[in-house]
Formats: C-alpha cells, sequence, structure tokens
C-alpha cells in the first residue's frame, strides 16, 4: 500500500496552525488564517494567511484504506418479501471515471493532497410532532410518512460519530479538514429542529420531543391503521408488511440524545426545507406559525382530497399554501388535540443566520459555520471560505423564496458568483469548489422572490453554463434528491450525495489531489453511520435507536430503490485535466 508523498500540499504536521485548540484539533478549514466571506467582498481576490506552523501530530494512516467506510462494507438486507433484516454485506469499490480527462499510471504513488473533507447532506433532523406536518397524504402516497423519522436525531448522531472516527482521507490520508452539510438540515423549518440541528453538529443534549414534555402526540399514538403504531397491539399497514411491535418505542424515541459534537470544523448550505415551511411553501405568512405552534394536528384525510393535495405539492401548483391553508381550516374540527408549543414556529432567514452565529453554537468552528455578521445585515445566504492553500470554496443558497421544493439563484446571487470566479481567476488562481442544495437538474423555478419580484431568477443549465466558463470550478457538490449520482460537465463533476433519512442513509469524503500529470482526481467516498447493521429489537438505547433508523428506513413501504445509484456513482476516482 502507498502512502501519502511527504511532499504533500497539505500533510499531517503542517497544517496545524496557531488558531488555537480549536483550530489544531480540526484542520484545513481554519489552518491558513481565512474565515468566510474575505474572498468575494466587492468582488475581490481571497488573500493568503499567515503560514502555517509546523506542529507534531499522530502519524497519517496507512493508506488506502478501508475501514469504516463503505469500501470495507455496507449494510445489506437478508430474506425476501416482508420486512427484512439488515445484517454486514460486502462494501462497494472503487470505480475510475475518464469523461473528462484520462487515467496515467502511476498517479497513486505520484498525487499530492488538496483538499480532504466529508459532506452530509439532507439530515432533515425532524420534530415528528409538529402539527404543520402533512403525514395525512399519506392516504396517497407512502413517502409522506416514514416509519424512520422519530428516530432522526439518533441517527444523525450517530453519522457524527463515524466522522469523528475517520483518521483522514481514505485514499490519501489527509487530515479531513472540515465537514460541509448542503442543506436541509431541518425537515419542518422549525425552531426547535434548528436547535436540535446546531447542537448535533457541536455537540450537547438533545431531547427530540415536543409539546407535552411527559410523552409522544403524533400519528404512531393515533391509533390509526395509517401509521405504524409500535407499542400497540393494533395491526396496522405496516405491521401488515411485517414491521414488529416494540414495546417502549415512543418512549425510548423522545429520550434524550448525547451529541458529542463534530471534531472538525463545519459549515452549513441551506435547503428548501431550511427556507420555506413544510419545505415547499413561501414564507411569511403567520398562519404557518399559528398552525405549527397550536394546539389542533390533523393526522387523517380522505383519499379522494389526500390525492389532490398531493398533486398540488408535488405539481407545485399552491407555492403559497392558499389550498392548503383552506383544507386545515376545512379540517379543523377533525384535527388532534395536541399541547401547544412555541418552540416550533418556523424561523426567517435572519433568525437562520443569528442561530449560526451564536457562540453557544460554534463548536470547533468556525464561528458562524460560513455565514458572517455581514451576511446577517445582508440578509445573504451564500459565501465563500478558504478550504486550504490551492482551493476555494463557494456555498450557494438555491431555494426559491417564492415557494416550491425546486430551486433557483437570483440574478444578484448569480451576478456575485461571476465576479468570485472571475477575481480568482485575475489573482490567486485556486482550484474552486462549489457547494449547493439543489442539484442542476432541480433547479427548474424560477418564480420571482416576493422580496425582489423584479429581479430574474435563473435555473439549473444556466449556472451550469457559468461554472463551465471558468475552468478553475472542479467540483459542484450538492444533494436534495436524496440519490447518488455523478455528471461530468465538461471542465467539472457534479456530485450529488444520497440523503441521511432514506436509506441508504449515507455520507461523503471527497478529497481533491494533484496527479502531477496534468490532471487532478476527485476521490469520493461514501461511509454510513456508526450504528451496527444488524438491529436487535430489544435494544432501545441511542446506539440501538440509530441501526433502527437505518433498518426501518431499508423498509420503508414505497421507499425507492434506487436511491444508492449505480456503482459509478458511489465510491469513484473522477479524473479532469488541471486548468
Amino acid at each position: 500500500m502507498s502512502r501519502i508523498r511527504s511532499t504533500a500540499r497539505i500533510d499531517r504536521r503542517t497544517f496545524l496552525t496557531a488558531t488555537g485548540a480549536a483550530g489544531a484539533a480540526t484542520g484545513l478549514g481554519l489552518a491558513f488564517g481565512i474565515g468566510p466571506d474575505r474572498a468575494a467582498q466587492a468582488a475581490t481576490t481571497v488573500t493568503p494567511g499567515p503560514a502555517p506552523v509546523s506542529v507534531e501530530a499522530p502519524a497519517v494512516p496507512r493508506v488506502p484504506y478501508t475501514k469504516g467506510t463503505t469500501l470495507g462494507g455496507v449494510a445489506t438486507p437478508r430474506g425476501s418479501g416482508g420486512y427484512r433484516r439488515l445484517a454486514d454485506g460486502p462494501g462497494w469499490g472503487r470505480v475510475v471515471r475518464t469523461e473528462l480527462a484520462a487515467a496515467h499510471g502511476g498517479r497513486d504513488r505520484r498525487r499530492t493532497a488538496l483538499a480532504s473533507f466529508v459532506q452530509l447532506t439532507d439530515l432533515h433532523l425532524v420534530d415528528v410532532q409538529n402539527p404543520l406536518r402533512y403525514e395525512y397524504l399519506r392516504a396517497q402516497t407512502a413517502s409522506a410518512w416514514r416509519p424512520q423519522e422519530a428516530l432522526s436525531v439518533a441517527g444523525v448522531v450517530s453519522l457524527i460519530e463515524r466522522v469523528n472516527a475517520l483518521p483522514g482521507g481514505p485514499a490519501t490520508g489527509a487530515p479531513l479538514a472540515f465537514v460541509m452539510t448542503t442543506g436541509d438540515n431541518t425537515d419542518n423549518n422549525s425552531k426547535l429542529e434548528l436547535e436540535w440541528f446546531l447542537t448535533a453538529m457541536s455537540g450537547g443534549r438533545i431531547t427530540p420531543n415536543s409539546g407535552d414534555p411527559r410523552r409522544y402526540e403524533g400519528v404512531q399514538d393515533s391509533g390509526l391503521a395509517l401509521y405504524w403504531q409500535p407499542d400497540s397491539p393494533l395491526r396496522d399497514a405496516d405491521k401488515k408488511l411485517g414491521f414488529p411491535r416494540l414495546h417502549g418505542f415512543l418512549d425510548a424515541a423522545i429520550r434524550t440524545v448525547h451529541s458529542p459534537g463534530l471534531r472538525l470544523p463545519w459549515y452549513s448550505t441551506v435547503g428548501n426545507h431550511d427556507s420555506l415551511p413544510g419545505g415547499c411553501y413561501a414564507p411569511g405568512d403567520p398562519f404557518w406559525t399559528e398552525i405549527a405552534t397550536g394546539h389542533r394536528k390533523l393526522e387523517t384525510l380522505p383519499a379522494a382530497e389526500a390525492a389532490k393535495v398531493w398533486k398540488a405539492v408535488k405539481d407545485g401548483l399552491d407555492p403559497k399554501g392558499a389550498d392548503f391553508k383552506r383544507l386545515l381550516k376545512a379540517h379543523a374540527k377533525q384535527a388532534r388535540t395536541v399541547t401547544p408549543d412555541e418552540r416550533r414556529a418556523p424561523f426567517t432567514r435572519a433568525e437562520y443566520l443569528r442561530a449560526h452565529l451564536d457562540p453557544a453554537h460554534t463548536g470547533h468552528g468556525p464561528h458562524g459555520h460560513g455565514y458572517t455578521a455581514a451576511a446577517l445585515e445582508e440578509n445573504r445566504l451564500y459565501y465563500t471560505f478558504r478550504v486550504s492553500d490551492d482551493v476555494l470554496g463557494i456555498s450557494l443558497d438555491t431555494t426559491d423564496p417564492g415557494g416550491h421544493y425546486t430551486g433557483s439563484i437570483g440574478e444578484t446571487q448569480l451576478r456575485w458568483l461571476e465576479r468570485t470566479l472571475k477575481a480568482n481567476e485575475r489573482g490567486e488562481k485556486a482550484h474552486v469548489l462549489v457547494f449547493s442544495h439543489h442539484t442542476g437538474k432541480t433547479m427548474t423555478n424560477t418564480r420571482p422572490d416576493p422580496a425582489r419580484p423584479h429581479e430574474k431568477r435563473h435555473g439549473g443549465a444556466e449556472l451550469i453554463e457559468l461554472l463551465a466558463a471558468h475552468p478553475r470550478v472542479v467540483g459542484w457538490i450538492n444533494g436534495h434528491s436524496h440519490k447518488n449520482e455523478i455528471v461530468p460537465h465538461g471542465t467539472f463533476w457534479e456530485v450529488s450525495t444520497a440523503s441521511h433519512i432514506d436509506f441508504p442513509q449515507l455520507a461523503r469524503v471527497i478529497e481533491l489531489v494533484d496527479n502531477h500529470d496534468g490532471t487532478l482526481s476527485l476521490i469520493a467516498t461514501l461511509v454510513e453511520s456508526a450504528a451496527p447493521h444488524r438491529t436487535d429489537f430489544t435494544d432501545l438505547s441511542q446506539t440501538g435507536l440509530a441501526a433502527l433508523y437505518r433498518e426501518l428506513s431499508f423498509n420503508a413501504p414505497e421507499a425507492r430503490t434506487d436511491l444508492a445509484g449505480t456503482a459509478r456513482d458511489r465510491n469513484v476516482e473522477l479524473l479532469l485535466k488541471r486548468a
């Protein structure tokens, strides 16, 4: 096995810097003394920070390594039909893709690491008791409610434990510099979910419960056969498919969870579920707050009405939620009485920014996790940050404030991005990694922003055209589709990663390397959470719930079976020409 060259641009000895204990423990995101926004304020060039200070550190791992990644093993179903148990299965091999550049022999011995980091996406930390949720649409589509959702906090904490245990990049051994979340960190645009997300990422205790502090109040104790009733003998729709009866499940699901927090710097990119009530309705209407914080929760709906509402949501026919509001008012008497909770209120963009800037959530940094006081003043959710000496990161805001779950970007942001890319080419000439929530295929919503009604919105095709016009862009990393998919775009790769709520519940380690033969490689390796593949129905501990979270997601009725993608979308080496 080869080891990373001692002349690597990033190495374990030199990446630690005078940023103090937090920086020394975490790596490249802070190692070079550059904070967010420095690169593109007024379209200027990023200025390098002070030179790294040489500090002794543990030896890099032997590379390449597979332990703790999907190269070594993957949760795999056993049996056929009905509820299927998961167990240890063989790993996914690495595929070399050469659509953008040829692969030259010996590059693994020549290469040096330019960046090494982890992408998390679509965590969907969800308050399952929130009255704003539309689980009743399960009468039309099973995807409107998923049996694993009550365990999202335990699942995310287990993923954080996995990331903390990774010794470095699986291909190069380079220290992991940071973690980037590419949106849908929350599920219902709820203040409480935002607090859970920030606490999970930065460390602390989370009680995944709302409303009555003593008990669960939601569809899983409703007695409705439409939903899995884990504590009940009721032969509900899911139990008919083989789902187990698990006495004590709901009490365990709302029990306090402890997160160690990421031991790396982390950055945050916003998604539609973070910006829009329900993930799809234009914000700002006080009705959403009234429903979310109130005492009435609709849990069932006639199938014909559910079909009509589902079509409106899916097709974006009701971006302001007018039909949705009429439906909730019409069925108010059929709604269940629950304990009201002010913490469930939808948060605004400004509140999202202020929460990230709260020192209580700094963790291993950076303060604000990409967002700054200037961004708060400008109500702006896009920024730049320093990845390493040779790499610039750009985080975009692709949610359309006009409503609906597909995305776009406004003219102001597109022109900012263009200026930033041009400034980089005139000055530093760093390689560029772009992060967003939406994919190129899902940026099809060009409704006007209510705050900027005359500003043009731009879709994915226009964004791809802009990125392709700047050869220093090497990768566009995103999520939203909940599916692993990797697409070449002439001069750069678009890397979309599966969610951590739907099976197979994955994250990616991404390493950018210089092969010293006229090519670069983006080496992507998928990881699962630290929870064991095998579950024990009697184990309702934090770890046991995280394992069950994965298994329930696999068995969710009508769950898509294509989200893992093909072998060409999983563990890959993506070649491209060095600009």
